[in-house]
């Protein structure tokens, strides 16, 4: 009688130990079941997580990782019971604790959003009413003197008024920070005026008090009385002895017909400038980027080892160029060249050229080879394969891409604008700065326009073209 002899059978891996090895340290249960290279992933996953903590000094945010830790654990234990892991499940634990971490980085604050509200009501309410338009109003002003502070020799008393407006002013002196009365004959009936202020050099400003302007309205009769506080319009080294002041009554004369304002020939020039730097860039990018592109196509440059040498030379380069952001390029041309449209215009370019040149390349590694292999069996050379097979099939998104990028160049160029690279954005940025949000809406109301009318335009180009 033949003897069987029985081979012992390798035990099946423990769940719970599995669990608990991963619970020790991620990864270290799917090691245990024989899953080697998932573990490995997942241990060097937890400690690429748990170094970013390290490095940002956020363990704080250390319970974050709770969800992908007890996943780990119950991933290891449903691999020994031979049943399929999730990943996606896995990757959405880690994605808690990154997303964590970039909340927390980023500084994210929801009652900041809210609370910040009432500051940037001025900047939404001018969005409605763009400075394109205003009517030229014509002012009335009248002044009385006011001595600050009062002398050893008093001012003469006021003259009886005339028959037209006239403001006197009681006391005819006082010192900073005191009271006086402003009482307004002759003017109007029924108006609203503002109270101005001179000093001694000529300088004005409109009266203030508790952050408000000081306004008057005149009766019936034509007159007013106001009580305002004397303010410090003179600096304390140039505050010498008795000094003669004005106080001035300011209303609106008369009211012209609409025009258009200074602001939108401004924008208007600066939007033709804007569109003038993309349509250069965007010319002199491609000139220079369709036959970088041949040099990057792989398909064209694989027929020799010197060749191919240079492809990746050309692609390398495409690459470190398109990796500069087009507002860095712009500070470096500032510098280079000086402020104003010219830098824009390089800046632009050279990002056009890396940008044009990866699309064109990948447009020429993607065409039909049958063509090139047909006119190279007849014997031509690398210049006539590529004018006879290759250039026919990659003008039409040659065309439609270049087309695009001005589209691109039209919205890049108006942040270029912001570091002295010209256009719209140069008056953007100073209009913002000066809070003149009105002006600043006019702006953006035409980058939009303009932008919206080049994305038509390049649709429909591209829909006849592709």
């Amino acid at each position: 009688m033949e003897r069987v002899e029985r081979v012992p059978q390798p035990s099946a891996p423990n769940g719970t130990v599995a669990a608990l090895l991963s619970l020790l340290f991620p990864g270290l249960g799917q090691i245990y079941v024989g899953r080697h290279e998932r573990g490995g992933w997942i241990a060097l996953t937890a400690l690429t997580l748990l170094g970013l903590l390290w490095w940002l000094n956020l363990w704080s945010l250390v319970p974050a990782m709770l969800p992908f830790w007890l996943w780990n654990a119950w991933e290891a234990r449903t691999i020994a019971l031979g049943r399929r892991p999730s990943t996606a499940k896995l990757v959405l634990s880690a994605a808690i604790i990154v997303y964590a971490v970039g909340w927390h980085v980023t500084e994210i604050d929801v009652s900041r959003l809210v609370g910040g509200i009432p500051k940037i009501r001025p900047f939404v309410s001018s969005l409605l009413r763009p400075y394109y338009f205003d009517r030229e109003v014509t002012y009335a002003a009248f002044s009385s003197p006011v001595q600050v502070p009062c002398g050893e020799t008093p001012p003469p008393p006021p003259k009886p008024p005339g028959p037209g407006p006239v403001v006197i002013v009681t006391p005819p002196c006082a010192a900073v920070g005191e009271t006086i009365t402003l009482e307004g004959r002759g003017f109007p009936p029924n108006i609203e005026g503002e109270l101005w202020w001179e000093n001694p050099i000529g300088d004005r400003a409109p009266l203030r008090h508790e952050g408000k302007f000081v306004t008057f309205t005149t009766d019936e009769q034509g007159t007013f009385r106001v009580q305002v506080v004397v303010p410090n319009m003179v600096p304390s080294r140039f505050q010498v002895g008795s000094q003669q002041h004005f106080v001035e009554a300011r209303y609106v004369e008369s009211v012209g017909p609409w025009r258009l304002t200074e602001t939108a020939r401004l924008v208007a020039q600066r939007m033709g400038e804007t569109i003038a730097q993309a349509l250069m860039a965007t010319t002199l990018g491609a000139l220079f980027a369709v036959p970088l592109s041949f040099f990057a196509a792989r398909n064209l440059m694989q027929f020799h080892p010197l060749a191919l040498l240079v492809y990746y030379v050309a692609r390398a380069g495409l690459n470190i160029l398109r990796a500069i952001e087009p507002l860095i390029m712009a500070i470096v041309f500032v510098v280079w060249v000086g402020l104003g449209p010219f830098a824009g215009v390089l800046a632009l370019t050279a990002h056009s050229i890396a940008a044009l040149g990866k699309l064109y390349s990948e447009a020429i590694e993607s065409i039909d080879p049958g063509p090139i292999e047909a006119i190279t069996a007849t014997g031509a050379n690398r210049i006539q394969v590529v004018w006879y097979a290759v250039l026919p099939q990659v003008l039409p998104p040659f065309v439609a891409f270049t087309v695009y990028r001005w589209d691109i160049n039209v919205r890049m160029s108006t942040i270029i604008g912001f570091v002295g690279g010209g256009g719209i954005g140069f008056l953007l940025q100073q209009w913002i700065r000066l809070t003149d949000f009105r002006s600043a809406s006019a702006a953006l109301w035409a980058i939009a326009l303009v932008v919206t009318v080049l994305d038509f335009f390049s649709r429909k180009v591209r829909e006849r073209i592709v």
